[in-house]
């Protein structure tokens, strides 16, 4: 089976310092469809910047990246864009919803650009369903402002998930939410995967990291295996 992404061997470097600081160093990874991946690493470690090579809204030194049998390496920032409209879902620490309108308002937006034409009973039939992927279907009318940390960010990923990405990226998406609110939003994100999508979470937390089918950790640019953690 082909993976949903493939890198192998990417590297980046930091050059607007006084001193070039090479964050990655020849990252290799590989996530199939319906995997989960956590990504841990300290403060600094480049988690982040390798989400955003994944997503696209980067580009590495050298090395290779495959999603699905396309090299896109190098791809133009036009393509960049239409390609993670078209095929990634983000979800950031940051909500970024619009305080003005309605849960169900803020996931359509999702549907403005790059997703083609469809009916107004379209979109909302797949803005609903997604909410209600989430849990939060009854809450659609509801403006952020009367919402809690974790019914926003669960309105987040609906906005992510509305437009059927199929690798979803997730960027420390627990951080601003209590232990009880960020479990549930974990267990959201990872039942996002049981359609097919690819999952790759960036997080501090292990309790959240292993959750995922696979824990990897980020350590002096590179990726390996986390260690086990040893039962109490």
């Amino acid at each position: 089976m082909t993976p949903l992404i493939q890198l192998t061997g990417i590297t980046k470097t930091l050059k607007g310092q006084s001193e070039p600081r090479t964050i990655l160093a020849g990252v290799d990874l590989t996530v199939h469809s319906g995997e989960s991946v956590a990504i841990l690493g300290r403060s600094g470690s480049g988690k982040s910047t390798l989400l955003s090579l994944i997503g696209l809204f980067d580009r590495p030194d050298g090395g290779q990246y495959l999603l699905g049998d396309r090299d896109i390496t190098k791809l133009s920032e036009r393509r960049s864009a239409a390609l993670r409209s078209a095929e990634f879902g983000f979800v950031f620490q940051r909500f970024f919803l619009l305080k003005h309108l309605t849960a169900a308002q803020n996931v359509a937006m999702a549907l403005v650009n790059g997703q083609g034409w469809r009916s107004r009973r379209k979109r909302k039939a797949l803005v609903l369903a997604a909410l209600e992927q989430v849990g939060i279907g009854h809450l659609a009318k509801h403006k952020p402002p009367r919402l809690s940390g974790g019914e926003q960010q669960r309105v987040a990923i609906a906005r992510a998930l509305v437009r059927e990405p199929r690798i979803l990226l997730a960027d420390e998406p627990t951080g601003a939410l209590d232990t009880e609110t960020g479990n549930l939003v974990v267990d959201v994100l990872r039942a996002a995967t049981e359609r097919g999508c690819g999952l790759i979470l960036v997080t501090h937390d292990r309790d959240h990291a292993d959750k995922m089918g696979r824990v990897l950790r980020l350590n002096d640019g590179l990726l390996a295996p986390a260690p086990q953690r040893v039962p109490a």
